[in-house]
């Protein structure tokens, strides 16, 4: 018989033997460190998640550099917002996205501009947390060399936060990450129900 979940006594000794787990975890966890998290999959949100890490940072008053790859074409909600704070280095490199543009080597020119800006903030040790959003497209169709990629990542300050976003992420560059998380699709209003962008929730 399935227990009943809404019992309080079986309840309480649910969260108490979680409450044991959890502390036996903090207690293992002593690094501390820079992270680099990587967001990927199909799902939407990818770069909502990356924008939301931004805004966390900056309430603990942490410097951060966020420069987007691919995107540029239209300006968002999260440039108009962020752009304007203190603290925030803000840079979009992209062309738009790669099948507007359709051309190749103004693609390739694009986002090695981009990671010039975003190798000069890994060397850095004054950013706090830099957001390279969209950056997995642009290794996925070989616009930048990911080994580059790979070292610069490596190389970057101990306690530097790097967050990654876009599908297809390569191999190489999971095995370097300290976190990933791929997020799937249920439902997608653009692709299932015909409805545009819309502001504040896309743009």
């Amino acid at each position: 018989m399935r227990e009943n979940a809404k019992d309080p006594q079986r309840h309480a000794q649910r969260m108490a033997r979680k409450q044991r787990v959890m502390r036996e975890r903090m207690a293992r966890a002593q690094k501390d460190q820079g992270v680099l998290l990587v967001l990927t999959g199909p799902g939407k949100g990818k770069s909502s998640s990356g924008f939301g890490m931004i805004a966390r940072a900056l309430g603990h008053d942490m410097k951060v550099g966020i420069v987007q790859f691919i995107k540029g074409k239209f300006r968002t909600g999260e440039e108009r917002f962020f752009r304007q704070l203190p603290g925030v280095d803000y840079h979009v490199m992209g062309e738009g996205y790669t099948w507007d543009t359709q051309d190749r080597e103004r693609d390739v020119r694009a986002a090695e501009a981009a990671w010039e800006v975003a190798s000069r903030m890994l060397g850095d040790e004054s950013y706090d947390l830099i957001l390279l959003d969209e950056l997995n497209i642009a290794l996925r169709y070989e616009y930048l060399d990911l080994d580059r990629v790979l070292d610069d990542l490596e190389g970057r300050p101990e306690r530097q936060h790097v967050v990654v976003t876009g599908r297809y992420v390569p191999q190489a560059l999971i095995d370097l990450a300290d976190t990933v998380t791929e997020m799937g699709v249920v439902k997608h209003a653009f692709k299932d129900q015909g409805v545009k962008a819309q502001k504040g929730v896309e743009l």
